[in-house]
């Protein structure tokens, strides 16, 4: 599995953006597709999931202002981030779990770096 993130930038605060993660490749038993984020001096942390069935997870930093979506005719699911702060300043990977018998597989995208900043 490929991923191929996009849609990083500089916004201002308060500004959108919307991140896309392109999947390619043996893409069949992708049963759970995700954004995660690394701040600098800082640990990469969940910012939302979606899962095969459609249920969302979201960290509660971004409950409210962040959408995880998915179109599975292109294989590609999406990050809307409204509202944005500062705070969400950081490189955002995305990732899927592939699972093939007992055993799941993470696969991640490059970062795609996104600057809030007046």
């Amino acid at each position: 599995v490929q991923l191929q993130a996009s849609g990083g930038g500089l916004v201002q605060p308060g500004g959108s953006l919307r991140l896309s993660c392109a999947a390619s490749g043996t893409i069949f038993s992708i049963n759970r597709m995700g954004w995660y984020r690394e701040a600098p001096g800082k640990e990469r942390e969940l910012v939302a999931t979606i899962e095969s069935g459609g249920n969302t997870n979201y960290a509660d930093s971004v409950k409210g202002r962040f959408t995880i979506s998915r179109d599975n005719t292109k294989n590609t699911f999406y990050l809307q981030m409204n509202s944005l702060k500062p705070e969400d300043t950081a490189v955002y990977f995305c990732n899927v779990r592939k699972v093939a018998g007992s055993t799941a597989t993470i696969y991640w995208g490059q970062g795609t770096q996104v600057t809030v900043s007046s």
